[in-house]
């Protein structure tokens, strides 16, 4: 893989299913990562399959970084490692260089984005929030789409880097843009799955083929990434090849409170989100996003 960005020195904070490999792409980039994550047992597996290096505490890994990535589960997680927790480790602004980058891919509120960049504004640190679309696939493929909020400045100096896992970065406008474009993502994608839900259960209780239906209808108006990447797996009853529901549900839990605060209509969204809620209650909160189809095959729903 080639580096537009000439070598750096990373840190990489969250090593889940999607940090883990986005950190790797890193190194196969050519850049020294230094890595964190809460469990010590995951960093040492991924140091062992990567090289680079592992710290016990976020302050540990940052100290010569030219950039810092987190990637963690939400708001609270994200201050913990990146501010610091009362009686806890310190938090990596804290030990981070004056002139160095801070890069959340965390999807998180628009608030906690805003609220960084002027912490790291104070220290004299830049920051992008620069939450992720495209799954864990997208994560180990390198192939993910990243939305960008931040000062043009500091984004030029993180997108050639964020190159080694994505295939489009793009900045959205000032700080918190790129979580708001996070929202947008997700209500889309929300609506998106419930529709084709809706559909196949359709197709199915009518006696249609359906394999060869989203085979047909996909190459069409109706086709899209949903249909063509999660239908057929939809169709099989399988749901272990993506983004769980739990952290769907986070997401759209940040969606409705952004739309709250800008008035925006989220009806579809907050039904849906209910949805999910049902698909949790039957033990589903780790399948995929796609597992929504589960209440109307079992006799459920509408």
């Amino acid at each position: 893989m080639t580096n537009p960005a000439g070598p750096i020195k990373a840190a990489f904070l969250g090593l889940g299913v999607m940090g883990y490999p986005m950190a790797g792409h890193l190194v196969a980039a050519g850049h020294t990562v230094t890595v964190y994550n809460r469990t010590e047992a995951k960093a040492h597996a991924w140091v062992e399959q990567h090289g680079g290096a592992g710290a016990p505490s976020p302050a540990g890994a940052v100290g010569d970084a030219d950039i810092v990535f987190v990637c963690v589960g939400n708001d609270d997680d994200v201050r913990s490692v990146v501010l610091g927790s009362p009686g806890g480790e310190d938090g990596a602004l804290g030990h981070m260089a004056p002139g160095s980058l801070l890069v959340d891919h965390t999807t998180a509120s628009a608030g906690l984005a805003r609220e960084l960049h002027a912490a790291a504004a104070a220290v004299g640190v830049g920051f992008v929030d620069a939450p992720i679309s495209g799954g864990q696939s997208g994560a180990e493929n390198g192939t993910l789409t990243v939305m960008c909020g931040g000062d043009q400045a500091d984004f030029d100096r993180a997108a050639p880097v964020i190159a080694a896992y994505s295939q489009a970065c793009t900045l959205i406008g000032g700080p918190g843009s790129g979580q708001l474009t996070k929202c947008v993502n997700q209500i889309s994608i929300a609506g998106l799955v419930q529709a084709l839900s809706e559909a196949i259960n359709f197709g199915l209780r009518a006696g249609l083929d359906m394999d060869k239906v989203l085979a047909t209808i996909s190459q069409g108006a109706a086709g899209s990434w949903q249909m063509s990447n999660r239908g057929a797996t939809m169709v099989a009853g399988k749901f272990d090849y993506g983004f769980a529901v739990e952290w769907m549900r986070k997401d759209l839990g940040i969606c409705l409170a952004e739309g709250a605060a800008v008035g925006a209509d989220l009806t579809v969204t907050e039904l849906v989100d209910g949805y999910y809620a049902e698909v949790v209650e039957a033990g589903g909160a780790r399948w995929d996003t796609s597992s929504l189809i589960t209440r109307l095959l079992d006799g459920g729903g509408e």
